[in-house]
């Protein structure tokens, strides 16, 4: 959650810097820039703390707390680097895709687990 506020802090800031009021996503290309990281990282946030909560409970929290961190890490190059420059974002973008994908794993691997060997 403090990664959310603080890449909604990062909008706020941009749409001052820029003189850019709501609802308007258009301007500045470094505003348009930090407001479609903001927006991405929003978007996954729910699919991570989903697979984050199946994974600590069905798999191991301490796996899956790594990930987790490793996650967030990633993210937010992905955002610093997006704000920065559009290139900027697709090594962390890949970076956050694979951890997001082995988070699947290990809540998949737990759940057949859990479920299918008593």
């Amino acid at each position: 959650v403090l990664f959310l506020a603080y890449f909604a802090m990062q909008v706020i800031y941009a749409r001052r810097k820029y003189k850019i009021s709501p609802p308007e996503t258009t301007g500045h290309p470094e505003f348009e820039r930090t407001f479609r990281a903001q927006a991405n990282c929003s978007e996954y946030f729910p699919i991570f703390i989903s697979l984050l909560w199946v994974a600590g409970i069905f798999f191991h929290q301490g796996v899956t707390a790594a990930c987790g961190l490793l996650y967030l890490y990633t993210r937010l190059q992905y955002f610093q680097g997006y704000a920065a420059a559009a290139q900027g974002r697709l090594g962390p973008l890949y970076a956050s895709a694979w951890l997001l994908w082995v988070l699947v794993g290990l809540a998949l691997a737990g759940l057949l687990a859990h479920f299918l060997w008593p």
